[in-house]
């Protein structure tokens, strides 16, 4: 593997094709929950492999038997560790970056979601250009769960995806859905059974390799268009996350999840 990639030291990269490479989270002890290594990693890797001439195409998935769990929760903010203003910047910055890089990379991302996609997690899932799930993957939001707007990706995607119905109904119930189910959703491409994922999402990766990179390139730009028109929408999200994180309701639900309780509010 290039030098390119060995401070990624929290993501696994192998090829399993000509011109596609394969970037696994690599924390599958923690269900590849992202701390602040791994999230500043998988914001930072697609920059990278757009300047990769080895690559023309790209695989997430998740090590073991998890995509992504979201934000680790160790990590997480509850209003009292810092200053609120810098909490929130912080917190915002993050969020964006790693919506933002994903929507610009040049290159097509095809996601290969293994089993459990929460939050964050969920947003690298579905912001990937061509997202495949396992027919028994579990998705969900999980933003309301811990007190917060969904923040991470939903309200910028999942209306365009799924209908406004169906994205009010899953967001606000934080009700989960399966991969097959995501796929009768729209919410992903492709839902598989899980021992055929892996052969599927280098199947449909190597079809893309093998087109026209230039055109394939614009392709994409010009479709996440639908995606850049409405980041008004998700920057509003993410902004009222992060405000919500330094109150009181957040740390009620995070603190009834930590000890397995219903929460007060």
């Amino acid at each position: 593997m290039t030098d390119l990639y060995a401070g990624f030291d929290n993501l696994l990269f192998d090829r399993p094709a000509p011109y596609v490479l394969r970037v696994t989270l690599n924390r599958p002890d923690k269900m590849n929950a992202l701390d602040h290594a791994l999230h500043q990693q998988i914001t930072s890797v697609w920059r990278v492999i757009d300047n990769d001439p080895e690559t023309r195409v790209s695989i997430v998935t998740g090590a073991g038997r998890g995509f992504c769990a979201g934000g680790d929760m160790e990590a997480m903010p509850t209003g009292t560790q810092t200053d609120p203003g810098l909490q929130f910047a912080a917190g915002l910055r993050d969020a964006q970056g790693l919506v933002n890089a994903m929507v610009e990379a040049r290159k097509p991302i095809v996601s290969a979601i293994n089993g459990a996609a929460v939050g964050a997690g969920l947003a690298i899932a579905l912001l990937a250009d061509i997202p495949i799930a396992a027919n028994t993957a579990k998705l969900l939001d999980g933003h309301l769960r811990i007190g917060v707007v969904p923040g991470d990706h939903a309200a910028l995607i999942w209306p365009l995806l799924c209908g406004l119905a169906k994205a009010k109904y899953f967001l606000m119930t934080n009700e989960p859905m399966t991969g097959a189910e995501a796929e009768r959703c729209n919410l992903v491409a492709l839902a598989v059974p899980a021992e055929e994922l892996a052969d599927r999402a280098v199947a449909v990766a190597t079809r893309l390799s093998m087109v026209a990179p230039t055109a394939l390139a614009m392709t994409k730009y010009v479709m996440n268009h639908w995606l850049r028109q409405n980041r008004p929408i998700f920057d509003l999200s993410a902004a009222l996350e992060m405000a919500n994180f330094t109150g009181a309701e957040a740390r009620e639900a995070m603190r009834a999840m930590a000890e397995r309780t219903p929460p007060i509010f």
